[in-house]
C-alpha cells in the first residue's frame, strides 16, 4: 500500500512564494499615515502662512513646505510606534 506520507510534497517552491507574499501584505499599509500628516500639514501651513503673510506667494510657499516637512517627520515617527 502506497504511504502517501512519505512522499516528497508538491510544488514546494510555489508554497514558498505564498508564504513570502503573506508577510508583504502586513507592510503595505505602512505609509499610509506619512502621506495623510504631510497633506494636512501642507493645509495647515498654507493656512497659516496665508493669513500671517497676507496673501505674499513667497511665505505661502515656504509655509507649504515647511509644513510637509513637519507633518512628514510626525507621520513617519508615529509609523515606526506602530510596528
Amino acid at each position: 500500500m502506497a504511504r502517501s506520507h512519505h512522499r516528497k510534497k508538491h510544488k514546494e517552491h510555489l508554497r514558498q512564494f505564498r508564504h513570502s507574499q503573506e508577510t508583504t501584505a502586513v507592510k503595505s499599509g505602512k505609509g499610509k499615515t506619512i502621506g495623510m500628516f504631510t497633506a494636512l500639514g501642507a493645509a495647515l501651513g498654507f493656512a497659516v502662512s496665508y493669513f500671517a503673510a497676507q496673501g505674499s506667494l513667497l511665505w505661502i510657499g515656504i509655509g507649504i513646505v515647511a509644513g510637509a516637512v513637519i507633518g512628514y517627520y510626525i507621520g513617519r515617527k508615529i509609523d515606526e510606534d506602530k510596528q
